[in-house]
């Protein structure tokens, strides 16, 4: 499953989709122009055990290296995330 990316510049959300209905997401704000805070993870009950949470975790850190940003994980998935796999450890905030 493909993640998706929308945002508006100041706020945005990492989704998955199966038969367009979301089931797995990952909001994040901007809080200034280098810093990217993820706030919320979530993933359909239906859809647990597979993964898509720390797909969605490492699309975000792809991205901020795409765009040179440091990521400030508030969200306790996203937090554990980062705690535990040392690769993401060049953008943490």
């Amino acid at each position: 499953m493909q993640v998706k990316n929308q945002n508006d510049g100041k706020k945005g959300v990492f989704f998955m989709e199966d038969d367009n209905k979301e089931i797995a997401l990952m909001h994040y704000v901007m809080a200034g122009p280098a810093k990217m805070v993820i706030d919320h993870t979530e993933v359909n009950e239906a859809y647990g055990g597979r993964g898509l949470g720390k797909q969605l975790v490492k699309t975000g850190v792809e991205y901020a290296r795409e765009h040179q940003l440091k990521i400030l994980p508030l969200c306790p998935f996203a937090k554990k995330m980062f705690d535990t796999t040392p690769e993401f450890a060049d953008v943490l905030f």
